[in-house]
């Protein structure tokens, strides 16, 4: 059989036959927005491990036994399931990890989305991998849709300050996923810096007192993941007396920062946040 499909490590994979008697496909998958996408595709049985943030299919993930987080992987219980595919993210998963599971698990398909339209691709990638390519069109249709309704709209441009973590406070640069989102509704992510710079993180820390570039921004935009913010954080971030009169407010981090199929409701939501700006 030939190979049909090249993931994001240049690794090319052949079709699994997965509705073909006597295959007996195995998924396991260390992506949260990617255990959903695999979900939408109809892949409910070949599905036999998540990590512990695979929470979407609420009902479905329930029945797929867990093998720890992103990166605290349990090696041993990946084993036990023995897996003919893993799915992992260049982003969210460990090399290190990757590679001792690559010792026994036949394939191992990497992703990286960059951008809303990357997802494109990875449907394309995973349809192709597990023959599923006609569910693969269907949400390709529904994501391009999507985009066009987007890019349909012109939004007055706005400087954002996106937070994901406290203590010590992190925000995403501009060449990362949740960044590229935001630009759909023309919000520009502060600071302006890049991930891939020399010297640069892809999620930078901060300190309100010592950010010059906070003067430049119009929004700040608590996230629900992976810290959990409040109405109380955005309450007490009110008061401090570098934000004073900022605009600031709770986001959904799952709608912004997942990609997969999540990333068609993704774009919707943020189309109407923007709107009632």
């Amino acid at each position: 059989m030939q190979p049909r499909a090249v993931d994001a490590a240049g690794v090319a994979h052949e079709t699994a036959r997965v509705d073909t008697p006597g295959v007996d496909t195995r998924i396991v998958s260390l992506v949260p927005s990617i255990t959903e996408l695999l979900f939408a595709l109809g892949l409910d049985r070949q599905i036999v491990g998540r990590t512990g943030f695979c929470v979407h299919p609420h009902e479905k993930v329930r029945q797929v036994r867990k093998v720890g987080g992103t990166k605290a992987v349990n090696v041993e219980a990946i084993r036990a399931l023995r897996p003919t595919h893993l799915i992992v993210n260049i982003d969210e998963n460990e090399r290190d990890t990757v590679e001792q599971l690559r010792a026994f698990v036949p394939h191992v398909v990497v992703t990286h989305p960059q951008t809303p339209r990357d997802n494109l691709s990875l449907y394309t990638l995973l349809g192709a991998i597990f023959d599923r390519s006609q569910e693969a069109r269907r949400l390709s249709e529904a994501l391009e849709a999507r985009l066009r309704e987007a890019a349909a709209h012109a939004f007055p441009a706005q400087n954002v300050l996106y937070l994901i973590w406290r203590e010590p406070w992190m925000t995403v640069a501009r060449d990362t996923y949740i960044a590229a989102m935001l630009r759909l509704v023309n919000w520009q992510t502060l600071p302006d810096v890049k991930g891939g710079a020399a010297g640069a993180a892809r999620y930078p820390t901060l300190d309100f007192d010592h950010a010059p570039w906070l003067a430049g921004v119009d929004r700040i935009l608590l996230s629900s993941e992976p810290y959990r913010f409040t109405q109380a954080h955005c309450d007490a971030l009110k008061r401090h007396p570098r934000l004073d009169g900022k605009r600031i407010e709770l986001i959904d981090g799952e709608l912004v920062s997942w990609y997969g199929v999540r990333a068609i409701e993704g774009i919707g939501y943020l189309l109407r946040q923007a709107a009632a700006s």
